[in-house]
Parts: C-alpha cells; structure tokens; sequence
C-alpha cells in the first residue's frame, strides 16, 4: 500500500518540491542558526545563491562532532517554547547528540514512519510489537506513531526480556516484529531453547533497524520465522527511524525524498560522486523546523537508483547500507568491511550467527581475529571436525578479503546479546603499541 501520494510524484514534481523547500530550509538556517551562517559566510554562500537542486553542492558539510560541540541548543533553528520533543543518542563516546522536534516535525516523523509501516502491509488488523528501547532513543516512538497511523495495534514491549516478548507474541496474535534483527536472531534461540516453532506464533513481517544486515542474514532471519524481514533506516540526527525503507520487493530501500533530499559523495574527497555510483551518503532535511541538517555526513556507504519501483513508488531508493566508511578496517594494506565478514559467516553450516571481530598488533602487523559460536558445544569435543570447520572459514574469508585471519570458534551462547546495536568490531591496535 502507498501511503502518502509523495512516494510516487513523478521526477520533475518531486524536484521542484525538494528545490522549494531547500530554499526555504537554507534560509531558515541563515537566519535561526550562527553555525550554519557562519559556514556559508567562510565559503562565500548566500541563501538567495541556491537557484538549482545541484546547488546544494555549494552549501557546508555537517558531522557528528558538530552536533556534539554545540550541545545542547546550538544547531536549533527554531526557539524552545516552539520544541514539543527532545531525544538524544546514547552519547557512550561523550556528550549525546540532542536533536528537538516542533508539532510540525512530530507530524511529519509520524507521516515518514506510517509510510514504513504500510510499505510492508501493516495496516488496521495488524498487532505489531515494538522491540526497541523507548526514552531518548528514536527507534521506539518513531515507529510507534507511525505504526498507530495506519490503523495497526501497537504492543509497546520494549527492549529486552525475551522470554516475555514471547509471551506477548503467543499471547496478543502478534503479527508484525520491530526490532534490531540481531535480537531477533537471539530470540530464534530462546525460541528453540524454550520450544517455540514458528508456526506457535502468528508473525508475518518484520520491520527491521537500528543497525544493518546482509541479505545471508535476512534469509537467516525468514528461514527461522518464517516472515517477510524488510529493512528501514533512519538517524538520530535526521529524525530517526522514517528516512527510507524497504517495500515487499526487497529492491533498495525508498527514501522520503520530499522530506530528504541524498547525495553520494566520496568519503575521502568529499566530491559529488555521479549518479548510480557507490560512496558516502549525505542527506539535507527539507522541512525540520527544530535542527535542520544540511548536509549531514551519514558514514554509510550505499548508493542510489532512480528507477522506479516495481511496487509503484517512484521516490528514490538507496541500496542496503554495504558499510560504514568510519568502520572500514585496513588490514596490511586490505580495505575490510565487517559486512563482508558476515556475509561468508551466514554461508558457513555448523556456526552460529552471532560474531565479534578482533583487530590487534602484533609485531608490528596487523592482526584479523574473527570469534564465532558454533551451534552444538558436543563439537568442541571432536579435534578433527573443529578443525576442519576452522579451515573452511579461513579459507572463505581469504577469498573474499585476500588476507588471512585467525579462527576462534567459542561455545554456543559466549557472545553477548544486545536489544540494541550490536559491537560488532573491538580494534585494539592502539593499545598494542
């Protein structure tokens, strides 16, 4: 179902839309945030000097640090009696990242979210169950309001305490999962240890977020449930969850253009990349009113098509994050994504799907740990069948990141599981030395 008449406005309206409201946010940063006047002054930019959607290529740079070295207030463009809404990142690596929301930002997250929810058939008689954390996070009240707009029921269990999501999904007739898909994984296994089937649950779809997941894992995932898993995206800074999202073609996630406007730049230059290339997503907000960002530095590598879909939707549609350009490891010289490291642990039989990557030094050398669960501890005790099954690891993973590295296989149930984001990668290099 198309929720909003936006998602299939042809090329040329979607443009003049997206240029309408470019002005009209590049001139509320102008007169509402110093920062952001600042930055346009120190590059010789006006407002009344963005005549084209390509001019947005004049206008600075926004990251992260930016947003953390004017906490709290610093980037709002609009005052605080105007502000219904704050939320904040986790702030773990120091000051969290606060954004704030008007009525009008509050309605158009709760528009972006229902159009996630509707992309994936959730509509009136769906009891969808909310496995995010609430409080400052975004995940869990973005789709809570979006889902609650289209006419499902909300289940809001939050994060964590699985055996009592179970309970709420044999219990309520759930329907649709929202969650982070490596906790859904991690409660296909507290559903086999507690012997729960699949077919004990009324589940069909997952709406899955918060981090990233390869294909091998989403048919993981729907093997295990037997569901639809789609995948939507979202950050803190933008909104949260409600930027794009996967329809049931699982053909590239469409992006709320009429509210974001992409790009894809070169993550080492920092040069517009031409269209239908891989690089660095950057995206501009087109109608925030609390903390517009222009041009915001998202760290993930992705890229986008302009096709439209075969779902009826002609917004643009990201491909599935491959990476995060901070996240991207170089061993000996080797570009490494942890994604691709998952990608050959989903292909491999007798391993769990649960990981941790360990980067050290040694010697002078970089050294690739990679630690996995196997999924029957009885293996432990067979030398030859465990090193057989370290050989075929090591061997799939030379092929795809033509280094070598260690195999560490642990007993079932060793790696920590999270609600949230997994910590997939611990780089110790700078302690080695």
């Amino acid at each position: 179902m198309i929720w909003n008449p936006a998602e299939k406005l042809k090329r040329q309206e979607m443009q003049e839309l997206q240029l309408e409201r470019l002005k009209q946010t590049v001139n509320r940063v102008w007169e509402h945030v110093p920062f952001y006047r600042r930055k346009m002054e120190e590059l010789g930019v006006r407002p009344e000097h963005i005549k084209t959607l390509k001019d947005v290529a004049l206008l600075p740079i926004t990251v992260k640090d930016d947003l953390r070295d004017n906490y709290p207030y610093g980037l709002f463009a609009a005052p605080q009696r105007s502000i219904v809404r704050f939320h904040a990142s986790s702030g773990t690596t120091g000051k969290p990242i606060v954004v704030g929301y008007t009525r009008n930002d509050m309605e158009m997250w709760t528009d972006c979210c229902a159009r996630v929810a509707s992309a994936a058939g959730i509509g009136q008689d769906d009891i969808c169950q909310i496995a995010f954390g609430y409080g400052m996070f975004t995940g869990g009240f973005g789709m809570h309001y979006g889902i609650e707009r289209v006419g499902a029921t909300v289940v809001p269990a939050s994060s964590g305490n699985s055996e009592r999501q179970l309970m709420f999904m044999q219990d309520f007739g759930t329907t649709g999962l929202i969650a982070t898909p490596s906790y859904v994984l991690h409660l296909t296994e507290v559903m086999a240890q507690n012997g729960i089937k699949p077919s004990d649950l009324s589940l069909r779809v997952g709406l899955f977020g918060g981090e990233g997941h390869t294909p091998q894992m989403r048919e993981l995932i729907e093997e295990r449930l037997g569901i639809a898993d789609t995948q939507n995206y979202g950050l803190t800074e933008l909104c949260g969850p409600g930027v794009s999202y996967e329809c049931l073609e699982n053909a590239g996630m469409h992006i709320n253009e009429d509210h974001f406007l992409p790009e894809i730049i070169d993550p080492v230059t920092g040069e517009a990349l031409p269209e239908g290339e891989q690089g660095e997503l950057v995206f501009t907000t087109l109608s925030k009113e609390g903390i517009p960002m222009i041009r915001y530095r998202t760290k993930d590598i992705s890229q986008l098509n302009y096709e439209p879909c075969a779902c009826g939707r002609t917004n643009v549609r990201m491909s599935l994050v491959r990476g995060r350009s901070d996240d991207m490891m170089v061993i000996r010289g080797v570009n490494v994504f942890p994604s691709q490291i998952e990608a050959v642990l989903m292909t491999v039989q007798g391993i769990g799907p649960h990981y941790q990557i360990i980067v050290t030094t040694e010697h002078f050398m970089d050294r690739l740990e990679i630690q996995v669960e196997i999924t029957d501890g009885e293996r432990l005790e067979s030398y030859a069948g465990l090193e057989g099954l370290i050989r075929e690891i090591r061997q799939k993973l030379r092929v795809v990141l033509q280094i070598d590295a260690k195999v560490t296989l642990l007993n079932p149930q060793t790696l920590e599981r999270t609600a949230g984001k997994s910590k997939r990668v611990i780089d110790k290099r700078e302690k080695c030395f």
